[in-house]
C-alpha cells in the first residue's frame, strides 16, 4: 500500500468511494472539487493505493478560527469496504498527522456522525478522544 496525493486522475475511484461513504457524487464533479484546490498550501487530499488502484482517500486542511490557534481537520476518511481492517485507515491517519505536524500544528479533530459506530472505535483506536457533541446547522443560499 502507498499514500500519495489525490489528483484528478483519481476523480473516478475517489467519487465511487465518496458514495461508498454515502455522499453521492459524479466523476466530474470530483475532478473539479479536486482541482479546485491545486496549489492551496492549507488543504490536501491523499490516495491510498494498493496495486496502482485507489482504495482510499483522507481529506485534510487547516481551520483558523478567531476563538483558538489554529488546528488540523480530517474533514473526510473513506476506506473501500472490501479493504478495510487492512490498517489503510491507520496509515492515511498516520500521513494527515505527520502533514499537520510539518505545518507546526499541535491538534487533530474530526468530525463523524453518530449513527458512525465503527468511525467511532476507529478513530478512538488511534488515539482520539470524544471532545464534545454538538448539532450542524445549513442554510442552502441559491
Amino acid at each position: 500500500m502507498t499514500i500519495r496525493d489525490l489528483t484528478t486522475g483519481d476523480a473516478e475511484a475517489a467519487a465511487s468511494l465518496s458514495t461508498e461513504l454515502g455522499y453521492p457524487t459524479t466523476a466530474s464533479e470530483m475532478e473539479k472539487r479536486i482541482a479546485d484546490r491545486a496549489g492551496v498550501s492549507d488543504m490536501a487530499g491523499f490516495a491510498a493505493c494498493v496495486d496502482g488502484a485507489v482504495v482510499g482517500w483522507l481529506d485534510v486542511g487547516v481551520i483558523r478560527h478567531l476563538d483558538g490557534a489554529p488546528y488540523c481537520e480530517i474533514c473526510g476518511l473513506v476506506v473501500a469496504a472490501s479493504h478495510r481492517g487492512a490498517g489503510i485507515g491507520r496509515e492515511l491517519v498516520a500521513y494527515a498527522e505527520q502533514w499537520a505536524a510539518a505545518r507546526g500544528l499541535s491538534r487533530i479533530l474530526v468530525r463523524s456522525q453518530l449513527k458512525r459506530e465503527d468511525a467511532h472505535r476507529f478513530y478512538r483506536r488511534e488515539g482520539f478522544v470524544e471532545w464534545k457533541r454538538s448539532a450542524v446547522f445549513t442554510k442552502s443560499l441559491a
